[in-house]
């Protein structure tokens, strides 16, 4: 048994399959990897590990376990499950996991050959439990995957607490103690008892406060943006392939940066916070259906045409086009009245935050500082936006010097 002091959940108690997973190097690497990516350029305190957040992770599934009456080797494949669900993270969490999932056609928590072999199948099969078992409780699969990947996963309750205290940002408190204390299986699906609407409320209010203030604040998405730029380039101009990409650690990424001619300035830049700048910020219903819809290449094809609108390099043009605002939690299930009904058909708060979702959406163009002038004129014209362009540069201005409620801006 080990004990470790933990800054949001005090002491946690690692013991049996965990104990002896929590040393193999597939957990260890987790250590340099950021939980939030580049979002510690907006926030300095941001520099928890995933580590950290599979040791939260675990403790609450080992408390809702436990007052599940779940024991034995069921319980200990979830426990398992819980501390390896962010193994397969990629460097900077999931800042570059599309360009991953594009090559091979994986996400992180696609972890099954990672199981397999090495350490971790080792341990596992020492402690009886079967790598392809605890991989499929990784992806959320079966009645007991949905406590490690859900809608009410322990996943979800530790990152929104811990993201809440590492930034100094007060909008994820959540009760996650309440909430763990009142998960039940119903027909084999997880849900919240009866009388915790309110609880389920408060997941979805924070999530949706903590997106625009932290997950996608501008710099934050800038920063991303640059970083996933530059590891496609590496990808296109090195030896590095997508597999080799997604087994390195934060560290090891910005090294591979620095050393490869094409992508060394981008490095540069993101160590020194010396970042592209907004040259357009639009808001959903300006954006054509076209644009929404596009994908990579043709994302891609959209940048290169700014860029030659602009008169500039086409490595200076960097076009973000968001997915369409989502609300996972919406679908949470919770007893009402003897029945079990789904979070948006009961609560009313469900379509004013759907709302409020659709307002903060928005369409970034990033460039230089000293050319966002004319990238942002191009960009209007090239996307066919429905603003007018000659309001870009003077909105731009407006933009940053309106005061984000917190962050290093």
């Amino acid at each position: 048994m080990k004990t470790i002091k933990d800054s949001v959940h005090d002491h946690i108690t690692v013991d049996g399959v965990a104990r002896d997973l929590l040393d193999t190097p597939a957990v260890q690497r987790l250590r340099r990897i950021k939980q939030l990516g580049t979002v510690s350029l907006v926030y300095p305190s941001a520099n928890h590990t995933r580590f950290e957040h599979s040791l939260g992770v675990y403790h609450l599934a080992c408390e809702a376990l436990s007052n599940l009456g779940v024991e034995g080797d069921r319980a200990a494949r979830v426990e398992a499950a819980a501390l390896l669900h962010d193994v397969g993270h990629s460097p900077f969490s999931h800042n570059v996991e599309d360009i991953i999932h594009r090559r091979t056609g994986k996400y992180h928590d696609d972890v099954h050959e990672l199981f397999v072999g090495g350490e971790v199948g080792s341990v596992l099969r020492d402690h009886g439990l079967s790598p392809a078992a605890v991989a499929d409780l990784v992806a959320g699969e079966g009645r007991f995957g949905q406590i490690v990947s859900g809608e009410l996963d322990v996943d979800r309750m530790d990152y929104l607490v811990r993201d809440a205290h590492h930034t100094g940002v007060p909008y994820g408190t959540i009760d996650h103690e309440r909430l763990i204390r009142e998960l039940t299986f119903v027909d084999g699906e997880l849900v919240l008892a009866e009388g915790n609407v309110q609880a389920a409320e408060s997941l979805l209010v924070a999530r949706a406060l903590m997106n625009p203030t932290v997950y996608s604040h501008h710099v934050a998405r800038i920063s991303k943006s640059m970083l996933r730029r530059a590891s496609e380039r590496l990808l296109e101009t090195t030896d590095y392939t997508a597999e080799e990409l997604r087994r390195l650690d934060d560290p090891g990424l910005l090294v591979a940066l620095r050393e490869a001619d094409a992508t060394a300035n981008t490095a540069r830049r993101l160590c020194n916070r010396d970042l592209f700048k907004r040259a357009l910020w639009a808001e959903l219903e300006s954006v054509p259906e076209s644009v929404l819809a596009a994908n990579h290449d043709v994302v891609r094809e959209c940048e290169r045409e700014i860029a030659a609108n602009a008169g500039v390099d086409p490595e200076q043009v960097i076009l973000d086009v968001p997915a369409r605002p989502t609300m996972t939690e919406s679908s949470t299930r919770v007893a009402v009245a003897g029945e079990i009904r789904r979070l948006d058909e009961q609560s009313p708060l469900v379509e004013a935050l759907r709302a409020a979702q659709r307002s903060q959406w928005r369409l970034g163009v990033y460039a230089p500082e000293e050319v966002t002038a004319q990238v942002g004129r191009a960009a209007v014209d090239s996307l066919g936006l429905d603003i007018d362009g000659s309001l870009v540069t003077e909105r731009r201005s407006g933009w940053n010097a309106r005061l984000d409620e917190f962050g290093d801006r």
